[in-house]
């Protein structure tokens, strides 16, 4: 059996939906949670200068959706043929977009720069929202009748987009009000064995 090291920052944000992937198949792995102190000390080291970084027995990988592919592949939830496999590959893609697209809202919300969060999330967090929830309840979830994004059994992509929902909802309780069927799916996903127990227990954290 491979061991797994996950290691980054100790907030949810990137590292997440692996963290999710591993509660969902319950497998076991070290989730290293590291200091601004020891992530100066060995940032050099890295293959790219960030993380998160999945190590299986020993070996990193960096990149977040690569280490949700890798695992979600690993753990049989890489969707059930290639064309699906594909289909989760697109829709992380336009997921990342919109993170993009408000990416200061993070560091904002998580100290690491001065901003005011509030003003940023009216200015842009709702107009990027208003251009990505409809996409995916429109392409996605009316169309899919198994309530999941992509074919009729759960993905990593379903836990990418759960925990992008989670930080927004969590941080202003409006954010899915008018996308009724997206809040549906993160509950769906958030009630799921193994994940439902790790986020009851999980560290808090803003983002």
């Amino acid at each position: 059996m491979s061991k797994y090291r996950l290691m980054y920052f100790a907030i949810r944000a990137r590292a997440e939906p692996a963290r999710l992937l591993f509660a969902l198949s319950g497998q076991p792995y070290e989730d290293h949670r590291l200091s601004r102190d020891e992530w100066k000390t060995i940032k050099n080291t890295t293959p790219f200068g960030q993380v998160p970084i999945l190590f299986v027995d020993g070996k990193p990988l960096a990149q977040s959706r690569a280490i949700y592919r890798y695992l979600g592949k690993k753990f049989g939830y890489g969707g059930e043929n290639d064309w699906d496999a594909a289909q989760i590959d697109a829709l992380a893609d336009q997921i990342e977009d919109y993170r993009n697209q408000i990416r200061p809202f993070f560091p904002i919300a998580n100290g690491v720069i001065q901003g005011d969060l509030n003003k940023y999330y009216t200015e842009n967090v709702i107009p990027a929202t208003d251009s990505f929830l409809p996409i995916v309840e429109n392409k996605y979830l009316n169309v899919n009748k198994s309530g999941l994004l992509v074919g009729n059994k759960v993905s990593w992509v379903d836990l990418f987009l759960a925990e992008v929902v989670e930080t927004f909802s969590q941080y202003n309780k409006s954010y899915t009000e008018k996308y009724s069927k997206v809040s549906e799916h993160k509950q769906r996903v958030y009630s799921l064995p193994g994940i439902k127990e790790w986020v009851e227990k999980r560290p808090t954290s803003i983002v």
